[in-house]
């Protein structure tokens, strides 16, 4: 298949060398210095080489706040029928957009970001497929996704926001927080350094990948959550009852579980 990736940062590298070995892939960077580390494919710096390469798929590998804007600048360049896909955390947007591209699409979640994750070994991570999506691109993206090992759920694009203020929106909030009141320590213990380590790898994120995900309309019911725990934790605390924080305590083990 001749796949063309938009993007050369970290995930579009990843999906480059992903499937350079079975499948033509050429990959289109604005910046002509990250396709030097780019192997094992056509490179374009220019988008007008896009239109002879003639690819039958696309996967969207940008920034997500250029997610949109890389799909409508290489429209116009794609032959009839070609699928066209993204990977984006956030889909804000995305369902519209597909809705009048004119083109099949496929839009998965791949679980695991390149700050925190080992690219080199997935097989505890996860993926969500968007079940929308067209069927040919879904059976493509879940049989590359389980070869890489990981747990594919199908969502709706609805379920995937709601699945995303749960699963990113709360840590990231909660790495906020945390970070919010941070001030030096000399001699910091264990836990203290790995929460800074989350935090200070959260932060390398892109402010407005930041941004979306806590904006999600299903965030909002989630710091409710959060504020309720600590308010319940700071009473108890407060109060200094021992018998209240061993049921607390018994109760986050059973949801650990």
């Amino acid at each position: 298949m001749k796949i063309l990736i938009l993007g050369a940062g970290k995930m579009g590298s990843f999906f480059c060398d992903l499937l350079s070995a079975e499948h033509e892939v050429a990959i289109y960077d604005t910046d002509p210095k990250r396709l030097l580390f780019t192997f094992n494919c056509r490179r374009f710096a220019s988008i007008n080489e896009v239109e002879a390469f003639t690819p039958e798929l696309v996967i969207n590998a940008v920034t997500v706040r250029y997610t949109i804007e890389a799909f409508r600048d290489i429209l116009p360049l794609l032959p009839q029928g070609c699928i066209i896909s993204d990977i984006a955390s956030v889909k804000t947007g995305l369902p519209e957009f597909y809705a009048t591209a004119g083109h099949p699409f496929v839009s998965t979640h791949p679980m695991f970001g390149p700050t925190f994750a080992s690219l080199g070994n997935l097989a505890d991570e996860n993926a969500i497929i968007i079940s929308e999506g067209d069927h040919l691109g879904k059976v493509f993206f879940r049989d590359l996704y389980s070869r890489l090992g990981l747990h594919i759920e199908e969502y709706t694009f609805s379920q995937h926001d709601e699945t995303i203020a749960y699963s990113l929106s709360i840590p990231f909030a909660s790495t906020l927080v945390f970070a919010g009141i941070m001030k030096h320590q000399d001699a910091p213990g264990t836990t203290f350094k790995r929460h800074l380590a989350i935090a200070r790898g959260l932060m390398s994120e892109d402010d407005f990948l930041l941004s979306e995900i806590l904006f999600n309309p299903n965030t909002p019911a989630q710091l409710e959550r959060i504020t309720s725990q600590l308010e319940t934790l700071r009473d108890i605390v407060t109060r200094r009852d021992s018998d209240a924080m061993k049921k607390y305590l018994d109760r986050v083990r059973e949801n650990l579980k």
